[in-house]
């Protein structure tokens, strides 16, 4: 009697390991496959948000004091009053970009190196649950350096008319940490930095801004 006692004890504590492991290996499955995943879409997109949102707020700081169209683009005429020539001062549109890059990478470094804290029950995406639970820092790695290309616009703005318009596209790339995992996400911005109506026919040949050797 004695013994099969001590066989169910051991039958019973053999059955209770196995029970705990088995509830133990679930949760880590449940974890990586469902949980990590979750939080890591969750957690890529608000880096790309805040990532993009200090890249906004630099452009329209920088561009709001630093570009004034008339000092950037020349637009020569001729006695007649005909234009004949479009030329960007490409020196000062490229400390302007550079401007830019680098308050925008110094910025991210510094989010990054603190973290974004976002609640367990954010990614729920329930408007009940959004701040409840403990929170997951999520961390940021800005990844090479930010990069930033001009591009440029013309339409017709009305008879013998044109709107020229240009545009700032910033690119940046950054790794997602969270625990258990990591993620690499790009962010690529394009904003209109100006525009302006320019009276005259405009030929194609007195284009010279030169914009693709801005990109940096």
């Amino acid at each position: 009697m004695r013994i099969n006692k001590h066989k169910r004890r051991k039958i019973a504590l053999l059955c209770y390991i196995i029970a705990i492991l088995s509830i133990f290996l679930f949760l880590v499955y449940y974890f990586d496959k469902v949980i990590t995943p979750t939080v890591m879409i969750v957690a890529d997109a608000e880096v790309r948000a805040r990532s993009s949102e200090i890249i906004n707020k630099n452009i329209l700081e920088v561009y709001s004091k630093e570009f004034n169209y008339d000092e950037i683009i020349r637009v020569d005429k001729d006695s007649d009053g005909n234009i004949t020539m479009l030329k960007a001062d490409t020196v000062k549109m490229s400390a302007i970009a550079s401007e830019v890059a680098l308050k925008s990478q110094r910025e991210l470094a510094e989010i990054g190196s603190v973290g974004i804290k976002l609640p367990i029950g954010y990614i729920t995406k329930s408007n009940i649950m959004s701040y409840w639970g403990p929170k997951v820092t999520v961390r940021m790695e800005p990844i090479g350096r930010i990069e930033t290309q001009y591009s440029s616009m013309f339409e017709s703005a009305g008879i013998n008319q044109t709107r020229h318009k240009i545009y700032i596209e910033v690119y940046a790339k950054a790794k997602v940490i969270i625990p258990l995992a990591n993620n690499e996400v790009e962010v690529k911005n394009q904003i209109p930095i100006a525009e302006t109506v320019i009276v005259g026919k405009i030929p194609r040949t007195s284009i010279n801004l030169d914009l693709d050797s801005l990109k940096k």
